[in-house]
């Protein structure tokens, strides 16, 4: 009788501890690889924004960087053009395994938008290469079809984990944004490990670090009036998630209407944002801008300052150049929970940071991995402020998002349940 139950449980068990050792060094893999590449990657953008910030007259030359990123996808990239879209298809749709170019051409022409001044993120770049170089691993060891999209979501979560030093949002993030409302379980392992794999090898191995944010002190009670407060930011936020969206699609689609020749539309959208930031006489509102989100931690910061951020990136995104929208929902975010500040009883640096992670949620559907986001950069005790807010923003974005490809596996309304399956980006 003994032996039968071992005989019946190592049947069991040894199918899970096959697959936990084979996903432990096929995450390792890829978090060697994603945690690498975000390390030079970000390497190189500090030195690109630094440079340019002290030769700010290389704005005038946007439309030339523009042309320059036009040219290299219309000739070398444009199975690959989609971007993060692609990678998205590719998981709920397998198709081929992604061209290993995707990863050298979305950081050429990142580190291009940012040297000329283009507003833009990294997380699309982070997770782009990430995704790209976990895919060579499908050809590389003769992958199963099955195993491949573990091995996509793995790739985005380790790019998303490493470039901001996140490793559980980034995990929760690749098992979320693909499927609006669900979560896709049998990716977690191979998800959390190369997350976490990811982020020790950007920061440790490499010794690349991330930005510094303050941990946030909430309201030592919790009161209907701060969860009000926090209620009505967050609807504010999924609302402005929304705008950003909306904003990126109808600058890309104008340009499509108005510009027959792909590589002349950065062109224009370059020739657009110069002008604007030469009229603005200030750079605060292109790049990342992370110096406007620190101090919109600790100081009053125009009021306006989210819709400037947000018209110059759907500008600059919406043309053509390429880069992330992450970053820029951070600033847009954490500007506006500023502003809210004197109309809501909560302190200004936690509606910064409540702003900085609930537009992202609203605006890419992914607000568990954004309430992880804000505990991890700001500390546990602002969950309860931004879980609500993220929820919320969430909620009031509707079934729009920046990420067109992704697909509703379950409604946010039961009265939207007929959208269920379907992406967002055929959605009217």
């Amino acid at each position: 009788m003994p032996f039968q139950l071992f005989s019946r449980l190592w049947a069991e068990y040894r199918v899970l501890l096959f697959f936990t050792g084979r996903w432990l060094l096929l995450s390792g893999l890829v978090g060697l690889l994603a945690g690498t590449a975000s390390a030079g990657f970000l390497v190189a953008l500090d030195w690109v924004t630094d440079w340019r910030e002290t030769h700010r007259w290389i704005v005038i030359g946007l439309p030339v960087g523009g042309l320059l990123i036009g040219l290299l996808y219309h000739y070398l990239g444009k199975s690959v053009e989609a971007g993060n879209n692609l990678l998205l298809d590719e998981i709920h749709t397998p198709r081929a395994v992604l061209p290993l170019r995707m990863a050298p051409l979305v950081l050429l022409g990142t580190l291009l938008t940012h040297f000329f001044g283009g507003s833009a993120g990294r997380e699309g770049t982070a997770v782009q290469m990430g995704g790209a170089l976990a895919d060579q691993l499908t050809r590389w060891l003769r992958l199963h079809r099955r195993e491949r999209k573990l091995l996509l979501v793995a790739g985005i979560s380790a790019g998303f984990a490493s470039v901001f030093g996140t490793p559980l949002a980034g995990a929760v993030f690749g098992l979320e944004v693909f499927l609006v409302g669900r979560l896709r379980y049998d990716a977690l392992l191979p998800s959390f490990l190369a997350a976490i794999c990811a982020d020790w090898v950007t920061q440790q191995l490499w010794g690349v670090g991330h930005t510094a944010y303050p941990v946030l002190a909430v309201p030592v009670q919790l009161s209907w009036l701060g969860l009000g407060s926090a209620a009505l930011a967050g609807i504010a936020f999924g609302l402005t998630g929304r705008l950003f969206a909306w904003a990126i699609h109808v600058v890309s689609g104008e340009c499509k209407r108005w510009v027959a020749f792909p590589p002349l539309r950065p062109v224009l959208g370059g020739a657009v944002v110069a002008l604007l930031v030469l009229l603005l006489g200030t750079t605060d509102y292109i790049g990342l801008g992370v110096p406007v989100i620190v101090r919109s931690f600790a100081e009053p910061v125009p009021t306006y300052a989210f819709a400037l951020k947000l018209l110059l990136t759907a500008l600059t995104l919406g043309a053509g150049f390429k880069g992330g929208e992450v970053t820029p929902l951070f600033f847009v975010g954490a500007t506006l929970g500023n502003a809210l500040f004197p109309a809501l009883a909560l302190p200004m640096p936690l509606l910064a940071g409540m702003g900085f992670v609930a537009v992202f949620a609203g605006a890419a559907n992914t607000p568990l991995a954004c309430i992880l986001l804000g505990m991890e950069l700001f500390g546990h005790a602002c969950g309860p402020y931004v879980g609500l807010a993220c929820v919320l923003s969430y909620l009031f974005s509707g079934h729009r998002g920046i990420y067109g490809a992704q697909r509703i596996g379950q409604s946010k309304h039961g009265l939207w349940a007929r959208q269920q399956g379907r992406r967002l980006r055929d959605l009217t």
